[in-house]
């Protein structure tokens, strides 16, 4: 693990700051939250990325494989409709898993997830499929679009301490 005596600084961007429709809004902050995430692993090493940051035993890698695979999951397969899925990859060791390829699998994902949000004729229209065993409609472009906002947020956040705790580096 890099030890750091003086805590680094990753860069403090800030919020989108801007007055559009909603879907673009609501994809602009999704974006925002995406990119904060992905540069949590920015300069680690894959063994660092892989080193769990809490007792549950996540890490930044796990974090990432997961937003891909739940991006997928609800743009791709339960709005979209699309055939294969849903992918579960949380219990899946991270053997061989490198941070470049990760990245690179959940920018693919992020540009898929973004089609499928701009091809849309609106924000209301329900989805194929629903990813929830209690609800049988699939949710709305606006639930999926807040839902990843909210889903995102919370593991970008989870990224800012665990990537902290590794080396010191804190900001957005």
């Amino acid at each position: 693990m890099t030890q750091n005596t003086e805590p680094s600084k990753l860069s403090d961007t800030r919020p989108p700051s801007l007055n559009a429709d909603e879907p673009t809004t609501l994809l602009a902050f999704l974006d925002y939250l995406r990119d904060g995430v992905i540069a949590k692993v920015d300069g680690l090493s894959d063994e660092d990325a892989r080193r769990p940051g809490v007792a549950s035993g996540t890490s930044l890698l796990w974090l990432v494989r997961h937003l891909t695979a739940v991006e997928h999951n609800w743009f791709a397969w339960a709005y979209q409709g699309e055939p294969e899925g849903p992918y579960d990859v949380d219990r899946a060791p991270l053997d061989g898993v490198t941070v470049a390829g990760q990245v690179a699998a959940y920018r693919e994902a992020i540009a898929r997830s973004n089609a499928v949000a701009a091809a849309a004729p609106d924000l209301d229209r329900p989805g194929v499929r629903s990813l929830r065993p209690d609800v049988a409609e699939g949710p709305s472009l606006r639930w999926v679009l807040v839902h990843m906002i909210e889903e995102t947020g919370r593991h970008a956040g989870h990224a800012d301490i665990i990537r902290e705790q590794l080396d010191g580096a804190v900001g957005r």
